[in-house]
């Protein structure tokens, strides 16, 4: 699993910084969370190939988040693009979809799915999962969490060599979590030579947001949390007016949940 930040800006980029657009991929999967303007430039700047993109989630419809939605469906159908691409985020987005696809005049070569998702729900796809909570922010607003299934247990050539299991298909098989049958008729379960199951990676993402209790508990024990930290500790009263966070803030709600990691993003552009 690998992040990439295409754009951590607030509001307005600023020379060095686009505006919110977080790229994940997994395996051969790509997710996107929010699609501010010049995403897809920020994409071929990072090399993360428009092919591979399968979701975009958005968070929440203040422009800065996704802006650069049409922009990227009218590339994508240039480079004749057919497989489908899905879009969730709160309610309101089906519609905010079509309207989007409404602008200019181009031909899709694909299907643009949208979904509407309600605070609280879940998706399940194959290997993770993905969960929602609703935030609190100026409008309606989603944070998410990608949480992986748990992965297999480490694996011990040496404890598969003593009960002689040959190096090579069978030590697959077993690490595929599959039991074999030796020579002798002796079976080999993965338990015998293998660990315990290992949890997967969870990244949660919690958009434009005050600090609430809703996100620390969407976070808990989380491997990477990404959180607003808009505007300095200082102007906390305008944080609070603009349904902001500060570092400060974010950093409470990182320890609350326990998270293994902080990333800050949504920097307003006077810090430049």
């Amino acid at each position: 699993m690998k992040l990439v930040f295409l754009g951590t800006s607030g509001s307005i980029p600023t020379v060095e910084r686009n505006l919110p657009a977080i790229a994940l991929r997994r395996d051969r999967e790509l997710l996107l969370f929010d699609c501010a303007e010049g995403t897809q430039r920020q994409m071929a700047r990072a090399g993360l190939s428009m092919a591979r993109l399968k979701t975009v989630f958005l968070t929440h419809f203040h422009g800065d988040h996704f802006l650069g939605l049409p922009g990227l469906v009218q590339t994508m159908a240039l480079m004749n693009r057919t497989d489908e691409l899905e879009v969730y985020g709160p309610p309101g987005t089906v519609e905010l979809v079509e309207k989007l696809l409404g602008l200019g005049y181009y031909t899709l070569t694909f299907q643009v799915r949208a979904h509407d998702l309600e605070p609280g729900e879940e998706l399940r796809r194959q290997g993770y999962r993905v969960q929602t909570c609703e935030v609190e922010h100026t409008i309606q607003s989603l944070a998410y969490a990608l949480v992986e299934d748990p992965r297999p247990g480490k694996f011990y050539p040496e404890k598969a060599i003593e009960l002689g299991v040959k190096e090579g298909p069978d030590f697959s098989r077993l690490r595929a979590g599959q039991s074999i049958r030796l020579a002798g008729g002796q079976v080999v379960k993965p338990e015998q030579v293998m660990g315990p199951p290992r949890p997967g990676c969870k990244v949660v993402y919690a958009g434009d947001t005050r600090p609430c209790e809703r996100v620390v508990e969407l976070a808990r024990g989380a491997d990477v949390l990404i959180h607003d930290c808009t505007l300095a500790n200082e102007l906390l009263d305008k944080a609070i007016e603009s349904g902001h966070s500060t570092p400060w803030e974010a950093a409470e709600i990182a320890k609350k949940a326990g998270v293994k990691q902080l990333v800050l993003i949504h920097i307003s552009p006077r810090y430049v």
